[in-house]
């Protein structure tokens, strides 16, 4: 494989997904390593790239946009945005950085073309620019979000969310869930399952052998039960699996000490058993550069680390950033894919 040719959702149309696609691929460096090709409508887009112009005036190529019905026609260079264009977004009906049923509903159909082009082989990786969960539930899903909807596309039952930013790298056991039902959605075979495959996972990484950090969910780990139970019920059961398995893991450790222990280098990647364990430090040291990996899927999917963020919407403000790291991470992946296969 020399380019992977990398599938990239638009996402909600009335956020920030359109305007840092178009930013990122006003850079020569994504060409460099990757075939972008964006699955979106053209509309919207071309709003985008009148922008991006506008402010690069001394720029010698201005960004023009090539839509194509198959992949056979993609140009694949600087310069020239490939797309193919679903044309489900009445311009006159979008109102910017604001909840709407309609870009909802074809930021999922966005979604479901780049998962059958994926799976038929044509595409090597999708990376999916933000979506709504508001919206997606006003216009009639139920799913929590792209990791939930891209398992039923691909009628995935063990999956995982991944999230690298700098030094760390975190996986988590459950996602977006009230505080108050985490507990309750521990089990030893759910968090076992994760640890098995973030192990698997890892070699994708250059991590042939990888340090597993698992960390408890109460203060102090429970404290001998006195803080909870939760970790002699489900995480210490899950660590002792893992390690009868050959799996390389450490846990439960206390959740105030770990990343400091993972950023020392003693582990490859920790284990968090809720959304915020995991997110904090890892934004906190990575806020413009997180990615978002999705474990267990039959395709390799990666997004950005942030959300539609519609309060900066149509300003032109919006920061690329994660979304170059996360298409450089959806490139190497892919590779690395590619040869484990072959």
């Amino acid at each position: 494989m020399v380019k992977p040719i990398i599938g990239i959702t638009m996402g909600d149309a009335a956020a920030i997904g359109p305007e840092i696609i178009v930013k990122a691929l006003s850079k020569k460096e994504i060409y460099k390593i990757s075939s972008p090709l964006v699955i979106g409508d053209k509309e919207v887009l071309s709003t985008e790239c009148k922008m991006q112009n506008a402010k690069c005036k001394m720029q010698s190529a201005k960004l023009k946009l090539n839509s194509i019905s198959r992949i056979e026609e993609a140009r694949f260079k600087f310069g020239t945005i490939d797309l193919i264009d679903l044309k489900n977004i009445r311009i006159g009906r979008l109102k910017v950085g604001k909840v709407n049923k309609m870009a909802a509903r074809a930021a999922v159909e966005y979604i479901e073309k780049a998962v059958s082009l994926a799976r038929k082989g044509e595409i090597n990786a999708i990376v999916t620019a933000p979506i709504n969960k508001r919206g997606l539930h006003e216009a009639g899903f139920k799913f929590s979000g792209h990791t939930e909807l891209l398992a039923h596309l691909t009628k995935t039952k063990n999956y995982a969310m991944m999230l690298v930013g700098g030094p760390l790298k975190v996986v988590l056991v459950t996602t977006h869930l009230p505080l108050n039902e985490v507990s309750c959605s521990l089990n030893k075979e759910k968090i076992y399952q994760t640890i098995r495959l973030t192990w698997n996972n890892m070699k994708y990484f250059g991590v042939k052998k990888p340090r597993i950090g698992v960390a408890g969910l109460n203060p102090h780990t429970g404290e001998e039960g006195l803080f909870g139970k939760e970790e002699k019920k489900f995480i210490i059961p899950a660590v002792k699996k893992a390690k009868k398995k050959g799996i390389r893991t450490e846990g439960p450790i206390s959740p105030d000490t770990i990343f400091h222990r993972a950023l020392k280098g003693e582990f490859d990647c920790v284990i968090c058993m809720y959304h915020d364990q995991g997110l904090i430090p890892l934004k906190m040291l990575a806020f413009d550069r997180g990615v978002n990996i999705t474990l267990g899927l039959p395709i390799t999917r990666t997004s950005v680390d942030h959300g539609t963020a519609y309060e900066i919407a149509g300003k032109g403000v919006a920061s690329p950033q994660s979304l170059i790291e996360t298409i450089k991470l959806a490139a190497k992946l892919a590779k690395a894919k590619s040869k484990t296969v072959g």
